[in-house]
């Protein structure tokens, strides 16, 4: 089983090349796209079991990944949730890990960090689906 990775970006060149290199690099599957806040909350509503890892920007066309983050509270222990922005201050990422975010990774610094973490995802799915 791959990874299934939900992805929120608003900008379709970054949605475009993320979702290349998640899948050709990672070895993941994304299952889905949104771009705005409303967008992403109803499909994960709809959707609780259908993913493994959900991969949120802050800025979206409309609305705020933060809250994106925010309605994943009541996700399966083996669903995790990052960040990825290109705003990833020291207050912001405090801010995403109190509103409910794994990890948080910065676009321009940290896609290195985020690649691993999203490598070490897929090894942790695959083991607990071999048996």
């Amino acid at each position: 089983m791959r990874l299934r990775i939900y992805l929120v970006e608003d900008s379709p060149v970054i949605r475009a090349a993320l979702s290349e290199s998640l899948e050709e690099l990672v070895g993941a599957r994304v299952v889905d796209c949104a771009s705005t806040e409303d967008e992403a909350c109803r499909w994960l509503a709809e959707h609780p079991e259908d993913w493994d890892l959900a991969v949120i920007d802050l800025f979206l066309l409309q609305g705020s990944g933060l809250n994106v983050v925010k309605s994943c509270s009541n996700r399966a222990l083996r669903q995790k949730v990052v960040v990825l922005t290109g705003y990833a201050t020291p207050a912001m990422r405090q801010r995403c890990l109190a509103g409910g975010a794994d990890a948080v990774f910065d676009k321009a610094t940290e896609i290195d960090e985020f690649t691993t973490y999203a490598l070490n995802e897929v090894e942790r799915v695959m083991g607990e689906t071999r048996y």
